[in-house]
């Protein structure tokens, strides 16, 4: 069965909108990725500043090869330290973030009619 990665990202009220639009921007980063299964960037509602990113992947293995393919040329963009001379890298949205990472080990779908 398939791997989730949720990406805890604590995010200041006052940073949201950057993060959301972020995201936004980001379009078809990760769909085309091979092993990549789904994505879902939800927002906190009550009781906490915690974003959260929901991916599913196919293996540990097809993650792993995002990171360190696509993911990681994606966040070494637009210069400052070690990008392009004159180009400053955005300050980050986010204050913290945590990587937990799950099995799938069951799993339901609405069933057809």
């Amino acid at each position: 069965m398939s791997i989730v990665k949720i990406n805890a990202l604590t995010v200041p009220a006052e940073q949201r909108e950057v993060l959301e639009r972020r995201f936004a921007s980001r379009a078809g980063a990760v769909e085309s990725s091979d092993g990549f299964e789904w994505f879902e960037l939800l927002r906190p509602v009550e009781g906490t500043d915690q974003y959260l990113v929901y991916t599913r992947w196919r293996s540990e293995e097809d993650f792993q090869a995002w990171m360190e393919g696509p993911m990681k040329a994606a966040h070494q963009g637009g210069g400052g330290e070690g990008g392009a001379v004159g180009a400053e890298r955005p300050k980050p949205a986010a204050s913290a973030s945590t990587v937990w990472s799950f099995e799938v080990v069951q799993q339901a779908a609405p069933k057809k009619a």
